[in-house]
């Protein structure tokens, strides 16, 4: 038989270095929600790219901070975890960066046993100068790791650094089935994709306070129909969410029914509601409920 190889690679690093960006650039589909604010991502997330001889199960984690709450400290828990069943980590740094947030996360990294490439992120808007300067500190702080510098974003050294993963996979038989794209299903993304709008269209603490929950999918030949409800912590945000006679609502479900239906593929009807769900956050019972790990 052919050799086949398979692995976990998981992609760990600050809040907002281009960890989605670059997921989603190797998976070809959009997984991971992107933002210009830093904590967009909450749940460890699986890609998954087949290839006839290969299987790069990949994993986006969110930025790397000190917990201020409960809801940012299971957040740090996928993280952890990205360390402990990784075949190769991508760290990835952007231009003028100096170190992790958190120094005993640096310390794992310098001290690992798999394969570790930092990605130097976010480089076309960079000087020559400037990108040698940023590589030779990388090679003094983490003299066992390999050095690409990329954009994500403009996808240049993208593939280079997807062909070195492949190089480095070890063998092994594909660990989910060659068809499958993702280990989340399907309601995740319709609420990622409402999130990401609320994230883009609301200031300050709102986006942070917010958590989505599809509590209906059903879905046609020619139509999925959706009802789902947005979570806030106090009154005050709701009368925010929902915004002047419904205006600022309406935009969210426009905007979201317009990604949801490339998504799926074919036309949706969603609903959306606000519901007030007090100090969430902070609850593991309702963190539990919501997915994640307390």
């Amino acid at each position: 038989m052919a050799e086949h190889k398979a692995g976990f690679v998981n992609i760990i690093g600050n809040p907002n270095v281009g960890k989605s960006t670059l997921m989603n650039a190797f998976v070809g589909e959009k997984l991971s929600i992107i933002t210009s604010k830093a904590q967009t991502t909450r749940h460890r997330i699986l890609g998954i790219v087949n290839g006839d001889d290969f299987q790069v199960i990949l994993s986006d984690t969110p930025g790397i901070i000190k917990p201020a709450y409960e809801l940012q400290a299971s957040m740090m828990d996928f993280v952890k975890s990205a360390f402990e069943d990784a075949d190769i980590l991508l760290y990835m740094v952007e231009i003028g960066e100096k170190a992790l947030k958190d120094e005993k996360f640096f310390e794992k990294i310098g001290n690992s046993k798999i394969p570790v490439l930092l990605l130097l992120n976010k480089i076309d808007g960079a000087s020559q100068e400037l990108l040698e300067e940023q590589v030779q500190y990388w090679q003094e702080m983490l003299p066992t790791v390999e050095i690409h510098p990329i954009s994500a974003l403009q996808n240049f050294n993208v593939k280079e650094v997807f062909e070195r993963i492949l190089e480095l996979l070890p063998e092994s038989p594909p660990y989910y089935p060659k068809d499958q794209l993702t280990d989340k299903p399907e309601r995740f993304f319709v609420n990622e994709i409402i999130r990401e709008k609320i994230l883009l269209h609301y200031k300050k603490e709102i986006p942070y306070a917010v958590e989505v929950e599809t509590e209906e999918f059903l879905e046609d030949d020619d139509i999925i129909r959706m009802r789902a409800v947005i979570m806030v912590e106090r009154d005050s945000q709701k009368g925010i969410i929902i915004g002047h006679k419904g205006s600022a609502l309406k935009r969210v479900g426009v905007e979201a029914r317009k990604d949801l239906e490339r998504f799926f593929g074919k036309q949706v009807h969603i609903e959306l509601y606000v519901k007030v769900n007090k100090n969430w956050r902070s609850d593991a019972r309702q963190l539990r409920r919501f997915g994640y790990n307390t």
